[in-house]
This record gives structure tokens, C-alpha cells and sequence, in this order.
């Protein structure tokens, strides 16, 4: 993987930028759409491809190794190929899910013991098995295993988890290179930033990461409080290296996305425009749209026909409306669509207003629009 930066704002610190791999270019920023089964809910990749134009997606590590499980994957070539995508796919380590589904029995210095949610079983992740089962799937970007602290978090056990962390960051990044292949030379590994709220504990481990010299970094576990996000951003962008990419995990709003692109990110993901979607909250380019009030029963005007989405302009507020509340599944296909095609949008326009030089005066002023409610 290379990231070639090709420009930074000068008003901010807003980056438009390439990642150039073996399976093809993605500019930056940049926004990948959630999968964490193997699907992005309700959509078929068709609709990726030429609805969204996405270059990248995340799987999850943790779902996919217990369902369809790892063989599965394996026989089919790989999760490219048992989705039958031909783009980039970044998987998730599974971490953040160990701990937020707290099914986590016990966690040391070896590794994470948890029960499946799925089967009740007991399993063990360690750094090294995390990267053979990423290594298995033959995933793009690769994560490692770290431990995603509660929110709120008392100081002497973040410092811990953020020691813990970094031992089995040093252990991941070494069994990465030791199962280096001729058929995997060319993927990639990000460490992660951890640090809880704490800024002293964020700077120690971005000077640490930034010294890995790896081919891009990430920053995990800001989604809460929204209060502290853009401070530990701006330290951490501040001290990561500028000639790598910065992948900010699970974020987040449209608002989230726009502020942090300024303070210099470069990746996302989130849930929340599909799961927004299948309970009814559209995101467009006039402002946050409830689609199951009354108030749009009769309402013919298209979803958004500023959107380069076919269903955006086509299907009108009252047939999406009738759909959400008759519960048909077109319904959630077309809100998903939707949402992720406005995501779509709104990062197509970053990176053009970053290439014009106005990105700061131009999100300043879309955020008016966007994120007020309908």
C-alpha cells in the first residue's frame, strides 16, 4: 500500500489523498460502508458499485469468524470472493464487539477468553490468532487486537489497557510479517490508537504508533463522549505522520465526519446511515427527515434529487413513507440506499472543495443545511 497526499487545505487541515494498492486506488477521504456479516444490510453489491461507487468496505473479524465461520470463508477463496466483491475490504478485529457485547470472560496480557453470543461456546483471540483468521479471509487493511475501553473509564485501568494494547501490538505486527507470503505481500496492517478520554494516555499512544512506521494508522474508541472527540483527534492527527493514512474508527455523524475531515482524517466507517435508515431517519442534503411521520404522507417531492442515487430521485417521500409504515422490505432498501449514497455524496464534496480550497467555508455552511431537522 502506498498513500500518496496530493493536497492540504489552507484554512484547515482537511487532506484530499490516494491509497494506491495491488487491488486498486481509493481517494481520500473517504468512507467505507459497514458489512459487518459479509453484507451491507438490505443491499446488494450491485448497488455499491453504481449507486454508492464504493471502493472499500469493513467486515467484522468477530461475527464472520462465528458465523458463517472461518472454513466457510477459506473454501471460497476468500470473503472477496464469497461476497463476490472485487474492491477493497478492511476488517475490523473484533475487539470493539468483544467488549461492547461483554460477553468477555477474561481479559490478560495472552489474550481475550469470551462465550459466543451465537452458541454460548468459549473462545479464545490472542494477537497472533487474530491476524491468521484476518489473514484467512485474505482481508485488504488488516486490525489488530486491542481492548476498547468502557466510557466512563477510571485513569489507572486505561493506562493499563493502553500498556496491554501496545504489548499485543507488538506481538501482532510481528506475527504479521512472520506469515508474509507471496500471496499476501500486499496487504496492509493498521495499529490503533487507544487512550480512553484521557489526553496524556492519547499522546503516549500515538508517539507510539507514529514509531511502528506501518502503512497507515487508526483511532479507535472516541465514538462517546461527542464532547472530547475533536480534542483527542487534533492531538492525535497532530502527531500521527502526515504521509500515512488516518482511519478514525466508527464515525460517525454526517456533522462528526466533516469536523474531524478538517482536523486531517482521512478514513471512516459507521453503522449509522444504514441503521438510521431501517428505522426510518433519512439524512439529506436539505436536512434530517423522519420518514415515518404523518407529515410526509402526501408529501410527492423526491427523497433528495440533489443525491446521485436513482432511487434518491425517484421514489418520492410519501411511497417511502407508505413503505416504512406498511413494513415492506423495499422500504429499508430504499432509506439504506439512500443514506449511504448521501454519505457518498457528502464525502465526493469534501474532497472537491478541499481540491478548490474552500472546504472550511463550504462545511461551515453545508452543516447549516444538513443538520437541521426536517
Amino acid at each position: 500500500m502506498y498513500f500518496r497526499l496530493k493536497k492540504i487545505d489552507k484554512f484547515s487541515k482537511a487532506r484530499f489523498g490516494t491509497i494506491i494498492t495491488s487491488r486498486g486506488k481509493i481517494n481520500t477521504p473517504i468512507f467505507m460502508p459497514v458489512g459487518t456479516y459479509c453484507t451491507v444490510k438490505s443491499l446488494q453489491k450491485k448497488n455499491l458499485y453504481s449507486d454508492i461507487d464504493s471502493n472499500i468496505i469493513l467486515s467484522n473479524t468477530y461475527h464472520i469468524f462465528l458465523n458463517p465461520g472461518i472454513d466457510v470463508i477459506k473454501k471460497s477463496g476468500g470473503i472477496h470472493e464469497f461476497m463476490g466483491w472485487n474492491n477493497l475490504i478492511l476488517t475490523d478485529s473484533g475487539g470493539y464487539q468483544l467488549f461492547s457485547l461483554k460477553k468477555i470472560l477474561t481479559i490478560n496480557n495472552n489474550g481475550v477468553i469470551f462465550n459466543s453470543h451465537v452458541n454460548g461456546l468459549r473462545y479464545v483471540f490472542t494477537p497472533e490468532n487474530v491476524i491468521t483468521i484476518q489473514r484467512s479471509l485474505n482481508s485488504d487493511i488488516i486490525m489488530p487486537l486491542d481492548e476498547c475501553t468502557p466510557y466512563p473509564c477510571n485513569y489507572e485501568y486505561t493506562k493499563n489497557s493502553v500498556t496491554r494494547t501496545h504489548k499485543w501490538l507488538k506481538r501482532s505486527i510481528s506475527h504479521f510479517n512472520k506469515t508474509l507470503s507471496y500471496k499476501n505481500y500486499n496487504k496492509s496492517l493498521f495499529p490503533i490508537v487507544q487512550g480512553g478520554t484521557y489526553i496524556n494516555l492519547r499522546k503516549h499512544s500515538s508517539e507510539f504508533v507514529s514509531n511502528l512506521n506501518m502503512d497507515g494508522n487508526a483511532i479507535g474508541g472516541v465514538c462517546k463522549p461527542n464532547t472530547c472527540l475533536y480534542e483527542i483527534v487534533e492531538l492525535v492527527c497532530g502527531i500521527l505522520p502526515v504521509n500515512k493514512p488516518r482511519y478514525l474508527m466508527g464515525v460517525g455523524t454526517p456533522a462528526n465526519i466533516l469536523e474531524c475531515i478538517a482536523l486531517g482524517v482521512d478514513m471512516f466507517d459507521c453503522v449509522m446511515p444504514t441503521r438510521n435508515a431501517r428505522n426510518g431517519t433519512l439524512f439529506t442534503s436539505n436536512g434530517i427527515i423522519n420518514i415515518k411521520n404523518k407529515k410526509w404522507k402526501t408529501d410527492n417531492s423526491f427523497i433528495d434529487e440533489n443525491i446521485n442515487c436513482n432511487s434518491s430521485h425517484y421514489h418520492t417521500k410519501s411511497y417511502l413513507h407508505h413503505l416504512f409504515l406498511s413494513n415492506e422490505i423495499l422500504g429499508l432498501q430504499i432509506a439504506s440506499l439512500h443514506n449511504l449514497s448521501f454519505y457518498s455524496w457528502l464525502i465526493k464534496s469534501s474532497r472537491y472543495h478541499i481540491l478548490r480550497g474552500n472546504f472550511l467555508d463550504w462545511k461551515n455552511d453545508i452543516l447549516k443545511l444538513i443538520m437541521n431537522k426536517v
